[in-house]
Order: C-alpha cells, then sequence, then structure tokens
C-alpha cells in the first residue's frame, strides 16, 4: 500500500479521513473535549460570524431542518451556543456560538495545525491540499465548497 496504486480512490480519501479525523477527535479529548463529535465541530464552523438560523445551518450542513433543529437543542444544552432574537426581527431565532464554542474553535484550530505539522514530515500536505481542490472544483465547479454532510 506505500503508493497506494491499485487502491481505489474513494477507499483511499475514505480512509484518509477516518484516520485523521481519529486522531483529531482523540487529541480533543485529551484536552477536555470528549463531549463533542465531529458534527458540532462543522456546526460551530457554520455558525462563526454572525451565527445563522436553524434553516441556514440546515443548509450549510447539507442536513434536515429537524436535524439541525436537534444539533442545536444539543449544543444549547452544553452552553456551546445560545439563540437571541433575529435582528430582522420576527419570530425567527438567530443561533450564535458562546464563549465556549469559541474557545473550543481555538483549541481545535491549534490541535488540527499542530497533527498537519506533524503530517507534513511524511507526506506533501500542501500538494495534497491543492490536488484535492481541484478534484473538487472538477467535480462541483469554481462556485465555492459544497457543504460536507455528517455522515459519520
Amino acid at each position: 500500500m506505500e503508493s497506494g496504486g491499485g487502491v481505489e480512490l474513494t477507499f483511499l480519501l475514505g480512509l484518509g479521513f477516518q484516520l485523521v479525523l481519529g486522531e483529531f477527535t482523540r487529541r480533543l479529548a485529551e484536552v477536555g473535549y470528549a463531549d463533542l463529535r465531529p458534527v458540532h465541530g462543522m456546526a460551530f464552523q457554520a455558525l462563526k460570524g454572525r451565527g445563522a438560523t436553524a434553516t441556514e445551518l440546515a443548509e450549510r450542513l447539507g442536513v434536515t431542518k429537524q436535524a439541525a433543529g436537534q444539533i442545536v437543542d444539543d449544543l444549547e444544552r452544553r452552553g456551546y451556543v445560545r439563540r437571541e432574537p433575529h435582528p430582522e426581527g420576527g419570530r425567527r431565532k438567530l443561533v450564535v456560538l458562546t464563549g465556549a464554542a469559541r474557545e473550543h474553535l481555538a483549541v481545535a484550530g491549534r490541535i488540527l495545525h499542530e497533527l498537519e505539522a506533524e503530517l507534513a514530515g511524511s507526506a506533501d500536505i500542501g500538494a495534497l491540499r491543492r490536488e484535492l481542490a481541484r478534484v473538487v472544483r472538477a467535480l462541483h465547479g469554481q462556485d465555492g465548497l459544497p457543504p460536507l454532510r455528517p455522515v459519520w
């Protein structure tokens, strides 16, 4: 398997994702974030900045409104998000990150950069990132990134 020759691309991509995500999650648990799953981190990324409604979060994550609502309920119970009145009024609520979520993002960012730096010792991470971006653009087009559906 040294060169990956003969192994299906989808298998290598999935295995690489699984291994990197597993190591990342393990390291996060070691520093006190064992209560969060990858889908929570994806939600935090989608809510950065001004926040989003549950419907907008569903669109950004590529999940149903009901699934997004469950994620928000769970994160709100844990103290990572709060619902605020929407600036445009009406019944809509804006879901925003709390300080605990922003702290998690900072810690997670540091851990991810450390992991990538370690992996750079055995693989050309910059080239991998560029080539994967080319594959995404070839399949999705030039208009941004599609939602990464949390299927794990």
